[in-house]
């Protein structure tokens, strides 16, 4: 296996990462700006991986499990947190939101 792999996987990060700056911008709708920001912090992931691929002490990939488990806490919350807008509210829009919340 001579060929290496690290520009592929960056590629594949800055697809991820690219993708879910778009997601975050275009959507109005808070679940698909969370799945957005999943997707960027799925491509700094893999990132890590790659880099600590040739690390006998595996410290990056050890981040990234952490990172996940970070990520899978903070969407959990957060997902919470926009149920109990929706059943109060019955809005996921997140201009409309953001009009409630000034009045």
């Amino acid at each position: 296996m001579s060929e290496s792999i690290i520009p592929y996987s960056l590629y594949l990060a800055a697809v991820l990462f690219s993708s879910g700056i778009y997601v975050v911008i275009t959507k109005r709708n808070s679940i698909f700006v969370l799945i957005g920001v999943e997707l960027m912090l799925n491509a700094a992931n893999i990132i890590l991986a790659t880099f600590s691929h040739n690390d006998p002490n595996l410290n990056g990939q050890i981040f990234a499990i952490f990172a996940v488990a970070l990520t899978v806490c903070e969407v959990s919350i957060a997902l919470a947190i926009l149920l109990n807008i929706y059943r109060k509210s019955r809005i996921s829009n997140l201009d409309e939101l953001n009009q409630i919340g000034n009045s």
